[in-house]
């Protein structure tokens, strides 16, 4: 098991290196000067400017030399600085995250959860009404968008209870029911197309594993239909499921980068397109490093899960 943690690790080390390579050079390859963004909001451009500034920020010097100066801090916690505010690139990060995070906990946690009895139910009722209902329901909440979905929630909620608060974001310790009141409805818009898409999954695994001739045995025995169902069939449907778990992750990160924007919260989204639109290449390139981590570090806990289901793996 320890060296199936350890590859794990060498492979999530590996991952980061790679994206903090692709990332650092693909977004010089965004249309726009970053200097002259700069220079051009307050004063005029002129070479002698754009050069100074250039040499202050250190975009003067080679592309190799940047990244290694720019990953060498990184590895000691600096991100460097803003180009705009001043402010260092972490406490920005810092600032947006949480917003994020919770979101994307919310959303993962209600999708999860709500999958598990969902798909069962579909698998135990194969073929009749209840099933097909709900597999439709998959199917549409699949082709949905999460950002016309929080808008058309939003419009819902606007004119059946005009006083709800569903923008905006106040943190959970200040107000813990206010910070409820404005996530459910972006969770919700956000966690439906993971519903969907593992009431789907745990179905397909749940049909497998009822047909397995552990579950026909255990039925002989005369063990309870709801045992047989959530205690021997689930625990082999999970494998899969968490796999996909994982994978969703990475989808909801980027989803509630767009879904921030439609419910206003002020997350790692506004951070990263505002940094985007000014060319703030320290603040794009710390965001995204920092969303990798967190996607790799969640599938690293997934496999970790995984191993623990699944006993088999750890050989």
């Amino acid at each position: 098991m320890n060296r199936v943690l350890a590859a794990r690790l060498i492979d999530l080390v590996v991952v980061l290196f790679g994206v903090s390579i692709i990332v650092f050079l693909m977004i010089r390859l965004i249309p726009g000067d970053a200097v002259a963004i700069m220079l051009g909001a307050n004063t005029e451009i002129t070479p002698e400017r754009m050069a100074e500034l250039k040499s202050r920020v250190g975009l003067d010097r080679p592309v190799i030399e940047q990244y290694l100066l720019w990953a060498g801090a990184a590895l000691r916690g600096d991100f460097g600085t803003s180009l705009w505010t001043g402010r260092p690139v972490a406490t920005e990060i810092m600032t947006h995250l949480w917003p994020t995070l919770e979101l994307t906990m919310l959303s993962l946690v209600l999708g999860a959860v709500l999958a598990v009895p969902v798909g069962c139910l579909m698998a135990q009722t194969r073929g009749g009404g209840a099933d097909v209902a709900m597999r439709i329901g998959a199917i549409a909440g699949l082709t949905i968008p999460s950002f016309w979905l929080g808008i058309v929630l939003i419009l819902l909620l606007a004119t059946v209870a005009p006083s709800f608060a569903s923008l905006g974001y106040v943190p959970f310790l200040e107000d813990p029911i206010g910070n409820l009141q404005r996530m459910m409805l972006p969770a919700f818009a956000l966690a439906l197309p993971i519903l969907a898409n593992l009431s789907r999954l745990v179905r397909s695994a749940m049909l497998d594993a009822l047909g397995q001739d552990y579950i026909r045995t255990a039925r002989a025995k005369g063990l309870n239909e709801r045992r047989v169902v959530y205690k021997h069939a689930l625990r082999n449907a999970l494998i899969p499921f968490l796999t996909s778990v994982g994978i969703m992750t990475g989808y909801l990160l980027g989803g509630a980068i767009v879904v921030e924007q439609v419910f206003a919260i002020p997350g790692l989204g506004r951070l990263i397109l505002g940094a985007i639109a000014e060319r703030n290449y320290p603040v794009i390139q710390a965001t995204i490093l920092v969303v990798t981590a967190v996607f790799v570090l969640v599938n690293f806990l997934v496999d970790f899960l995984y191993m623990i289901v699944d006993p088999r793996v750890r050989a």
